[in-house]
């Protein structure tokens, strides 16, 4: 096998086309191999993987600085870089990341794993090399799904202008996560169809600079009418306009023909975009049928490609995917917006029930916030799935756009909390901080699906912004059996006790009930409240644990920085100070800290979020308080 002796990109430089085909087959039976036991973004990985050679067989790596955007499809860069022999331990917990880390190797010269921003950071690489007087290449990755994202077309226009030496490779395959939508869409797909232009244009400058004396005149004056000559034949005409010039499209599993076209580009001055097409999940038969389940995928049977480990229960994506639907069918108001992520926000059956009130707006999140609250102000209630990770990325349009103006707007937070082996790029553990704060939102966290229903008839109906945060966890059917009424801003009372408070969120509720049994085995009396409200906040209840129990544990899979627990402290703080001093708080959250990857069980094993870590919690903050 002679992967196994590649240690550096170095080692293929000497192999032939045919010994680097043999090479593209090897890493991708390594990848369907490994990806089918540990899970991971198979069908991205498998979409470049001859790209990856070539641009590794053409450039030097890490004096040249490669930058994948997102880094679904980072896989093969992995194989060719010296980690085959950590690859079995790829997303697990001390493993290699299943994304682009610096301090992983010096081959991976920028961390990522959200989308859109390879050309700002490799523009920032190559003005960097230039005030330092350094010489290398810098080449940006990036896929036609992830340059729908707007700060993709900001380090273009910026690129454009510095006209910098920067290479940018746009892989195309017409898929990001879901299909891709827009005109960038549409656009590239007009490019596949012309080539004309190209063909024209070199054939007839042949022509004209072969016939004696008058060649020379009549291609000078052809040059002059090329620019009116791309307005009707050359759909990458919108690049050139941005500065750069364009190459393609090229076969993107065509070993020879990406190399040829990677050494006659590598020595350009000034930017240029290469468009190259591959098939996403190429050489895996299930993974091209289906390409949106193998994007991230679990592990699965390799024969049949049906997952080997799947939940029984619906998940909340799918419990709010049906919920939405139903409460769609009542208020003809209610329209729902997802970034590039129908199927992983649940709302494939919404789109396919209601096409006219669904927008997929592509990767674009500041847009999509914004897109609602324009729909909000003409009596709409846009309701705007995305995961907790990526509404980062709108953090102004939420503030300025929704809030600021008191617009019905409800935000669907999925993968809030701990997410597991995608790591700290996907963890969506800062969601509570950063909204807690903004005035006019409503912020309400499920414990299961009776309460995601009541909340999304609450937040559909409430005349202002408001946000719905929940796991990616499945529902449990212990918590199912609960089905108390849900009221604006009350939180639930799950089981009574005196020595101590447990105020738990969310998911973290049934963990919160399997330690307060555990305490009573040990003669301590343990209340356990569902908060359900993060903002507002249930203060009546917290009046009456602060006057009678005066012990409280929150618990909250979120930051300790500004989180729940803050809240209950804020609060505590701002009441009389007779009646609030001595009330003895311990907050259980994860620390100031990235969290790694690994198993959800596993971390919140670790980070204290699980029964056992809140039974000890509350043990220790009652032998503190009789030490005192």
């Amino acid at each position: 096998m002679r992967l196994k002796s590649i240690k550096s990109p170095n080692d293929i430089k000497q192999l032939s086309l045919e010994e680097l085909d043999e090479l593209a087959q090897e890493i991708r039976d390594c990848i369907i191999n490994r990806v089918s036991i540990n899970g991971g973004h198979l069908a991205s990985s498998l979409g470049v993987i001859e790209l990856t050679i070539a641009l590794h067989y053409v450039f030097r790596t890490p004096h040249d600085k490669i930058v994948w955007d997102v880094g679904h499809q980072c896989y093969p860069h992995k194989l060719l870089t010296g980690r085959f022999d950590t690859f079995n331990t790829l997303r697990q917990y001390g493993g290699i990341s299943g994304f682009p880390r610096r301090v992983e190797s010096q081959h991976d010269a920028f961390g990522t794993g959200h989308s859109s921003t390879s050309i700002s950071a490799a523009l920032g690489i190559a003005e960097a090399r230039a005030l330092t007087a350094r010489h290398f290449k810098v080449i940006a990755v990036i896929g036609d799904g992830a340059m729908t994202g707007g700060l993709a077309f900001e380090g273009l226009n910026h690129a454009g202008h510095l006209k910098k030496d920067l290479i940018v490779i746009l892989n195309d395959n017409e898929m990001s996560i879901s299909k891709n939508v827009g005109a960038l869409s549409a656009y590239l797909t007009k490019i596949m169809t012309g080539s004309l232009y190209n063909k024209l244009k070199k054939e007839t400058k042949n022509i004209m600079e072969i016939i004696p004396k008058v060649g020379g005149h009549f291609s000078k004056l052809a040059q002059k009418t090329e620019d009116t000559l791309k307005y009707f034949i050359l759909p990458g005409m919108l690049f050139e306009e941005l500065g750069f010039s364009y190459v393609g499209p090229v076969e993107g599993h065509d070993i020879g023909k990406l190399i040829d076209t990677l050494q006659c580009i590598k020595d350009s001055t000034t930017p240029i975009l290469i468009h190259v097409v591959t098939t996403k999940g190429k050489g895996y038969e299930f993974s091209e049928k289906n390409p949106a389940t193998f994007h991230g995928v679990g592990p699965f049977e390799l024969d049949t490609g049906e997952l080997r480990t799947y939940p029984q229960r619906p998940a909340f994506s799918t419990v709010f995917g049906q919920h939405l639907a139903e409460a769609a069918e009542k208020d003809p108001r209610v329209v729902a917006i997802t970034a590039a992520m129908k199927e992983g926000t649940g709302l494939r059956e919404f789109a396919g029930r209601f096409p006219e009130r669904f927008y997929d707006v592509g990767i674009a999140e500041p847009h999509a916030i914004t897109f609602a609250a324009g729909m909000a102000t003409q009596g709409l209630r846009p309701v705007v799935a995305i995961y907790s990770t990526f509404l980062q990325r709108a953090y102004d349009e939420i503030i300025h756009d929704v809030c600021l103006q008191n617009l019905p707007v409800v935000f669907a937070i999925d993968r809030a909390g701990i997410v597991g082996e995608d790591g700290p790029t996907h963890h969506g553990v800062y969601d509570i901080s950063f909204l807690r704060h903004i005035p006019n939102l409503t912020i309400m966290s499920p414990k299961n699906s009776i309460e995601m229903k009541e909340m999304l008839k609450l937040a559909t109906t409430h005349e202002g912004p408001s946000a719905i945060r929940y796991s990616r966890d499945c529902m449990n059917e212990e918590l199912e059996a609960s089905k108390t009424h849900v009221e604006m801003g009350k939180a639930e009372v799950i089981e009574g006790g005196t020595d101590v408070a447990i105020l738990a969120v969310g998911g973290c509720t049934l963990s919160a009930i399997h330690a307060a049994r555990r305490l009573k085995e040990d003669g301590v009396s343990a209340m356990v409240v569902n908060m359900r409200f993060l903002k507002p906040l249930d203060t009546a209840i917290i009046d009456e644990i602060a006057g009678t129990i005066r012990k409280i544990v929150t618990v909250e899979e979120n930051v300790l920085g500004g989180g729940f627990g803050s809240s209950i402290l804020e609060y505590l703080n701002s009441a009389d100070a007779e009646f609030a001093a001595g009330v003895a708080v311990k907050i259980v959250a994860l620390p100031d800290r990235f969290i790694e990857q690994g198993k959800q069980s596993l971390l919140r094993h670790l980070y204290g979020l699980d029964d056992d870590g809140i039974y000890h919690a509350a043990l220790s903050l009652l032998k503190q308080l009789k030490e005192v």
